[in-house]
């Protein structure tokens, strides 16, 4: 028998939308991968690494040089001091890290606060690994994070909680005062913070991304985890990083030395090669993005749409209900990539109870012309 976690667990609402939109040559504003390949000269480095560098196994934590790498890019980008030999191990993409810091850190019965919305592998996994989900509710428009909230989910029980900033879906970027209230929990419950914050590099109009980890009290108890594919729109690489301190690197190490044991060196190379020596995109990316998010912006408005605020990640949200749209999510979703050629993802997807209905969200990271179409094929599914 099939265990019961994965029994009858759906296909996951991406998979869905974007069949749909290759069944019906839909345009694809759902799935978040860019149009654009990512910059040239990472993938040149990769395919000379590929031809003439080694192609057996890397050391399983990751290439020395890689792991370096990211210590210095964080010390420069967000103040970080991480050392790479003991500080860093390199994962198969984020998600291959989400699932060796749960397999790693949950015991059975230990209770794992997660925000609403989320990431649709969390709950899967921290399931399978016997944690029981105590889940908080954001709600829209800003998604925050208060007392009132975190004193109904943490209990002498909870041992994990896990992060999501920038917030997919939510395009929101926590504030300070947000992150210190959560770093004041964990530290009074003795938690450890699990934060996916893959989106950290892509925030937008002057904002500076700060990591849970940097606040007082949570060096020594957090995981950190980056993914190289959103850093460099390289999404199908699948190149993760895990940062946590000595004692808990060693658990999240052993777990992932049983999942992937490693992942291919020439791409580990060329992002090493990237984080050193790309500072020009770093630079340049989120303005590039931000000016994509405000096309896609100004078309929905001009067609009566209205849109909520996005700080980070590749994605906007749409409020049907105050865009004059008496359908819920899901049912908006098919009809759009059914009748009119363009695939969105209903938000309400993102929590497991009681999720808003009346969200849809869309990626801008998209060439002008796809943008365009977009617009325009929404603006007939409007009516």
């Amino acid at each position: 028998m099939v265990h019961p976690v994965y029994a009858d667990l759906p296909t996951t609402i991406f998979e869905v939308m974007s069949g749909l939109a290759r069944e019906t040559g839909a345009i694809n504003l759902g799935q978040g991968f860019p149009d654009e390949p990512g910059p040239e000269a990472v993938r040149r480095k990769a395919a000379d690494e590929t031809v003439h560098g080694y192609n057996q196994y890397p050391p399983m934590r990751g290439l020395p040089e890689l792991r370096r790498a990211v210590a210095t890019h964080y010390a420069r980008w967000q103040g970080l001091d991480l050392d790479g030999e003991t500080e860093v191990t390199v994962t198969s993409g984020a998600t291959e890290a989400l699932a060796a810091a749960f397999l790693s850190l949950i015991s059975p019965g230990d209770e794992v606060v997660l925000f609403q919305p989320l990431y649709d592998a969390y709950l899967p996994m921290v399931r399978r690994c016997g944690g029981v989900p105590v889940l908080a509710r954001l709600d829209p428009p800003h998604f925050r994070i208060t007392r009132e909230l975190l004193e109904g989910v943490f209990t002498p029980r909870t041992k994990l909680v896990v992060l999501n900033n920038p917030v997919n879906p939510a395009a929101v970027i926590f504030p300070d005062e947000d992150l210190a209230l959560l770093a004041e929990f964990c530290v009074a419950h003795d938690a450890i913070a699990v934060c996916d914050e893959v989106w950290e590099q892509i925030v937008f109009d002057g904002r500076k991304f700060r990591p849970l980890m940097s606040f007082p009290g949570m060096r020594e108890r957090t995981v950190k985890i980056g993914s190289a594919g959103k850093m460099f729109a390289l999404t199908g690489w699948k190149v993760g990083f895990l940062c946590a301190a000595p004692p808990l690197m060693k658990a999240l190490a052993g777990a992932h030395q049983f999942l992937t044991f490693t992942t291919p060196p020439n791409l580990q190379a060329a992002v090493a090669w990237g984080l050193v020596n790309c500072d020009d995109w770093f630079a340049s990316m989120p303005g590039h993005l931000q000016r994509s998010r405000d096309r896609l912006t100004a078309g929905l408005v001009r067609e009566g749409f209205t849109v909520l605020p996005a700080a980070g990640s590749y994605f906007l949200n749409v409020d049907l209900t105050a865009s004059g749209i008496a359908e819920d999510d899901r049912a908006f979703c098919l009809r759009a990539v059914k009748d009119h050629g363009v695939a969105a993802i209903p938000i309400s997807v993102f929590y497991e109870t009681d999720g808003p209905t009346n969200l849809i969200r869309l990626c801008f990271a998209k060439r002008d012309e796809t943008l365009d179409a977009g617009v325009e094929r929404l603006a007939a599914a409007k009516g």
